[in-house]
């Protein structure tokens, strides 16, 4: 389990400079039952076009290190 967050936050470490381009963060918050909750924040917490960076570049480049992966949540904390 522990490398699996480690990897997760390897991949969400390689992201980070592209949403922090668009004024955004990513920030890991858990796994669990296959599931990688983040918190999306700055310009990405309110942007519309949120669920085509979760689903097309977060959960698609995740799922490429942790193929059992169901899916990414984005949460607010």
């Amino acid at each position: 389990m522990e490398q699996k967050i480690e990897k997760i936050k390897e991949v969400l470490d390689s992201l980070k400079p592209f949403i922090q381009a668009d004024g955004g963060d990513i920030e890991f918050v858990k796994y669990e039952d296959d599931y990688v909750y983040i918190k999306l924040s700055g310009a990405c917490a309110g942007c519309e076009f949120i669920d085509y960076t979760l689903e097309d570049n977060v959960y698609e480049a995740i799922k490429e290190e942790i193929p059992e992966c169901k899916g990414v949540l984005n949460i607010d904390i």
